[in-house]
């Protein structure tokens, strides 16, 4: 009989997120753009990094909405109360504005993948619950942050830069190879004639299963959540 799977850490930390950007909780309301503000020199200058991140929380707020329109800098200037010359002048282009949620969400899920394996280093958590847990972690970091699953499985991608794109592909193929070997490590203990082979298909079909939630969550309009019956679900991925 399958053991039940050891909680996950949430993907929501209280620890300051990367890139300056703050992780969602569970139950945390979405990111609220900052009010609009005026140009005015007098005012106070927003300290070095915080534009940055002012403008990057602003576009994920923006690709909250269920069914949005093509985000353009007019429109995520005007959200911020500034003009477009004041937005390029902390990014180059739109695709670098992509590229800094695409570090977020690298840096945010990598960063969970490592804590599983301390947890597993400490005697926390058994090795075969690494593989459910990366794809549990992957779906309640999509689930609670919906701006950036839009990144995540191209949606928000699709008349963007091409490089956009391949980066999220890389991603997921990074994924996948850290499920194949957190998989072909729990074959090899188990005494699995073809550990590498199983491995393989199995972590296929862990990574499919991942993108297919998050895309049903995207195209739902965020109705339909990536982790119903989570539990359920990656018994039956685990056998």
């Amino acid at each position: 009989m399958t053991e039940h799977l050891p909680a996950t850490p949430h993907p929501a930390l209280d620890e300051p997120a990367p890139n300056g950007l703050s992780r969602h909780g569970a139950d945390a309301s979405p990111p609220s753009a900052p009010a609009a503000e005026s140009e005015d020199p007098s005012r106070r200058r927003p300290k070095p990094g915080e534009r940055r991140a002012q403008i990057l929380q602003a576009l994920a707020a923006m690709l909250e909405q269920p069914h949005p329109e093509r985000i353009t800098t007019a429109a995520l200037a005007a959200r911020l109360g500034v003009s477009e010359a004041a937005l390029y002048r902390h990014f180059a282009s739109k695709a670098q504005m992509f590229e800094g949620l695409i570090d977020f969400i690298e840096q945010s899920v990598f960063t969970l993948v490592g804590q599983l394996h301390q947890r597993v280093e400490a005697g926390e958590m058994a090795a075969d619950a690494v593989a459910p847990q990366m794809v549990a972690l992957l779906l309640q970091f999509g689930e609670t942050n919906p701006g950036m699953t839009r990144v995540m499985v191209g949606d928000a991608l699709v008349y963007e830069n091409e490089r956009l794109q391949a980066r999220m592909n890389q991603f997921f193929d990074k994924i996948e190879a850290a499920l194949r070997q957190a998989l072909r490590d729990r074959f090899l203990a188990a005494g699995d004639p073809a550990p590498t082979a199983q491995a393989a298909i199995q972590s296929g079909v862990m990574a499919a299963f991942a993108v297919g939630r998050l895309q049903r969550f995207v195209r739902s309009g965020f109705r339909l959540r990536p982790t119903d019956h989570l539990a359920e679900s990656l018994v039956l991925l685990s056998r």
